[in-house]
C-alpha cells in the first residue's frame, strides 16, 4: 500500500482512499494466481545471467564457479526471507521503496523506487540484447532488429491485462525449467549410460582433473562475483507482484521458501551436470554453455532446442522487466514522487503511461545492438548489477529495523519471520559490500561504479527541486509506521 492509495477505476481517474488500507485499494487487479506467482517465483531467477552469463564466468573460474553460485544463492535466500518477512508484515505493491519509505525516510524511498525502476529499464536492455544473440543461431539477421520486433511485441502484452502477464510468465518459465530438468536428466544419462560424442570422456573428475577446482586461483573466482549476483537479479520481483496477489499471504511464503531447491537444481546441479560431461575448458565467454555443451555432445537438434529455451528466458526476464518498471513508476506518482501522469490506469488495470515510457528508454537497446553488436550485453550487464544489488541492500536495511521495532513491541510481527532474526542480512549486506569491492577492482565491471554516483547526484538534485516546490507535502514526511494491536 501506498500513501496514496487509488480506489477501483472506471474512466483512467484516480479515487484517493486514506493511507494504511489494503493493497485492494491501489486500482490494480488481483489476477495473478498461485500457479503463476509460484512459475514466477521459479523461473524469476532462470534468465541471461545463467544462460549466456556462466559461459564468461566458466571461462574465468572454471568448476569453482559451482562454488561462487552456491555461496551467493545462499546470500539470496536470506534476502527473500527478509523481503517475505516485510510482505507478510504489509504486502505492498511497490514494496521496496514503500518500505524503504517507512523504516529508513522519504528520500530513501525516492531512490529506491527511480533506482529500481532504471535497474529493471537497463535489464530489459540487457536481456532483449541477448534474445537478439541467439537469434542469430538460426538466422543471419540484424540483431538491432530482432531486438526492434521484441520489444514491441512485449509492450503489447503488458498493454493488456496483468492476468496475461502471469499466463505468459508461467509458460515461459515452464519452458525454461523443463529444459533445465531435461539437460540434468540427459547429462546424468551421458555420464552412467555413456550415449552421445561425450559419452566416453564424461567424468565427474573434470570438476578437478582440468586444473584443479580453483584452475586460475581463488581471486578469479571472487571475480565472477558481479556476473552471479547478476544472476540472481529478479528474484526478488514476487514482491513486486504483492498487490495483484489473490492470496499473497499464503502464496508469497511458499514462492519464497522455494528458493534453495531452485537454486540447487536450477544453478549448482545444471552447472555440475554440464561440467561433468563436458570440460570446462571447451567453454568461451559470449557463448551460451548450455547450446554449446548439446554442440559437444553431437547433439546438434538439442543444441538448437536449447537456443529456443534460452530466448525464451531472456524474453522472460524483459517481460518480467516491463511488468515492474510501469507499477514502480505508478507507485512513485502515488507517492508525489513522480509526475502524476504515471498514475493512469487502463480498463484494464495496466499503467499505461510508465510502461509505454519505460518501452520507449527500452528502445536505446535496439540502438545499442546497431552500435555494437558485439559488446552490447557486456556494456549493459554491470550497470544493472549495481542497481539491481541496490533493492537487496534496502530490503536487508528495512528488515533489520522492523525486526528491532517488532521485537521491542513497536510494531505487530510478521507471521513470517525470516530464520536467525538480523544476523544473516547483516552478514549478507558484508557479502554485498564485498561485491562491490570487487567490482571496483575488475575493470570492466568498474564502468558501473562511476555510473552510479551520477545517478545519485540526478536523484538527489530532483528529489531537492521536489522538496522545494512542495516542501509540505506527504511525499517529504516519514511513514507513520502502524501501531501494535492488542
Amino acid at each position: 500500500m501506498t500513501s496514496v492509495q487509488v480506489g477501483k477505476e472506471h474512466d483512467g481517474n484516480e479515487a484517493v482512499q486514506a493511507p494504511g488500507e489494503s493493497g485492494e485499494g491501489e486500482g490494480y487487479q488481483r489476477g495473478l494466481g498461485a500457479r503463476q506467482i509460484q512459475m514466477i517465483a521459479i523461473g524469476g531467477a532462470i534468465g541471461t545471467g545463467l544462460f549466456l552469463g556462466a559461459g564468461k564466468g566458466i571461462s574465468k573460474a572454471g568448476p569453482s564457479l559451482i562454488l561462487a553460485y552456491a555461496i551467493a544463492g545462499l546470500v539470496i535466500f536470506f534476502i527473500m526471507r527478509a523481503l517475505g518477512e516485510l510482505l507478510m508484515y504489509r504486502p505492498v505493491s511497490g514494496s521496496f521503496s514503500e518500505y524503504a519509505r517507512e523504516f529508513i525516510g522519504p528520500f530513501a524511498g525516492f531512490v529506491t523506487g527511480w533506482t529500481y525502476w532504471l535497474f529493471w529499464v537497463v535489464t530489459g536492455i540487457t536481456e532483449v540484447t541477448a534474445a537478439a544473440t541467439y537469434m542469430t543461431y538460426w538466422w543471419d539477421i540484424p540483431q538491432w532488429l530482432s531486438a526492434l520486433v521484441f520489444t514491441l511485441i512485449l509492450y503489447a502484452v503488458n498493454l493488456i491485462s496483468v492476468k496475461l502477464f502471469g499466463e505468459l510468465e508461467f509458460w515461459f518459465s515452464m519452458v525454461k525449467v523443463t529444459a533445465i530438468v531435461g539437460m540434468i536428466l540427459i547429462c546424468a544419462g551421458i555420464l552412467t549410460l555413456g550415449f552421445s560424442d561425450a559419452g566416453d570422456t564424461a567424468s565427474v573428475t573434470h570438476l578437478w582433473d582440468q586444473g584443479g577446482f580453483f584452475p586460475h586461483g581463488i581471486g578469479n573466482t571472487l571475480m565472477t562475483l558481479q556476473m552471479v549476483m547478476f544472476a540472481f537479479l529478479a528474484v526478488e520481483l514476487v514482491g513486486v507482484t504483492a498487490g495483484e496477489s489473490k492470496d499473497p499471504k499464503t502464496v508469497l511464503p511458499k514462492a519464497i521458501n522455494t528458493v534453495p531447491w531452485r537454486i540447487a537444481v536450477f544453478y549448482v546441479g545444471a552447472l555440475i551436470m554440464i561440467l561433468s560431461v563436458v570440460p570446462w575448458t571447451s567453454f568461451k565467454p559470449g557463448v551460451s554453455p548450455f547450446v554449446e555443451a548439446f554442440e559437444k555432445m553431437g547433439l546438434g537438434v538439442g543444441a538448437a532446442i536449447v537456443n529456443f529455451v534460452v530466448l525464451t528466458a531472456a524474453l522472460s526476464s524483459c517481460n518480467s522487466g516491463m511488468y515492474s518498471t510501469g507499477r514502480m513508476l505508478r507507485d512513485l506518482a502515488l507517492n508525489g514522487q513522480g509526475p502524476k501522469f504515471f498514475t493512469k490506469l487502463t480498463k484494464s488495470g495496466t499503467p499505461l503511461v510508465g510502461t509505454t515510457v519505460s518501452a520507449a528508454l527500452m528502445m536505446v537497446g535496439v540502438w545499442i545492438n546497431y552500435q555494437w553488436p558485439g559488446e552490447a550485453f557486456n556494456y549493459v550487464v554491470s550497470f544493472a548489477t549495481i542497481s539491481g544489488m541496490w533493492a537487496w541492500i534496502v530490503i536487508l536495511i528495512c528488515q533489520i529495523r522492523y525486526r528491532l521495532k517488532a521485537d521491542r513491541g513497536e510494531l505487530p510481527q510478521s507471521s513470517f519471520k525470516a530464520p536467525g532474526g538480523i544476523i544473516p542480512s547483516i552478514l549478507s549486506l558484508a557479502f554485498i559490500g564485498m561485491v562491490i569491492v570487487m567490482m571496483g577492482i575488475d575493470k570492466d565491471a568498474r564502468i558501473s561504479l562511476y555510473c552510479a554516483p551520477l545517478w545519485a547526484a540526478l536523484l538527489a538534485v530532483s528529489y531537492l527541486v521536489l522538496r522545494s516546490r512542495n516542501p509540505q507535502g506527504a511525499a517529504f514526511a516519514k511513514r507513520k509506521q502502524p501501531t501494535q494491536s492488542k
